[in-house]
């Protein structure tokens, strides 16, 4: 999946099986230290590895701080309601488990399959608050868009 140039082309550049495989390890290990991050998207039907969706910290470097909401699907997943399904379960966790009072999503201002993700979800998104990227280098990858949802607001 993250050797997929579609997969990665609001991401950033191709990895290596060796930097996927040190991700997941990141991830596993955030995951045991905050008690959030990302789960393992699977079909029902079959057990079928998808990609994966989840809760993770902003990063340091963002113009603003907070919980990030996000998802990643193999190519072969997109379209079949998988991100939406997936992305409501992390929210009902994010406010209910977690308690969580606000959850945040950032993607690339051209990454539009997303951001209807966001906004199926209920997240609205106001342009003041969008941002380039500080760690990104000049092109695509750096203007972003920032969506919002409060709990309030899912209740």
């Amino acid at each position: 999946m993250n050797a997929d140039p579609e997969v990665r082309e609001h991401l950033g550049d191709l990895l290596t099986r060796e930097e996927s495989d040190a991700s997941v390890s990141r991830f596993q290990a955030d995951f045991d230290q905050r008690g959030y991050g990302w789960w393992a998207v699977e079909v029902q039907a079959t057990g079928e590895f998808i990609g994966f969706a989840g809760l993770d910290d902003v990063d340091d470097d963002m113009p603003f701080t907070g919980v990030e909401i996000g998802w990643r699907l193999a190519r072969s997943a997109w379209g079949q309601g998988y991100a939406t399904e997936g992305a409501l379960t992390v929210l009902a966790h994010g406010f209910g488990a977690l308690e969580l009072p606000e959850i945040l999503a950032v993607t690339t201002a051209t990454n539009l399959r997303s951001q209807a993700v966001m906004r199926r979800i209920g997240m609205t998104r106001n342009p003041a608050d969008d941002f380039d990227d500080p760690t990104e280098p000049e092109g695509a990858l750096r203007p972003n868009v920032l969506y919002r949802i409060s709990r309030s607001a899912r209740t």
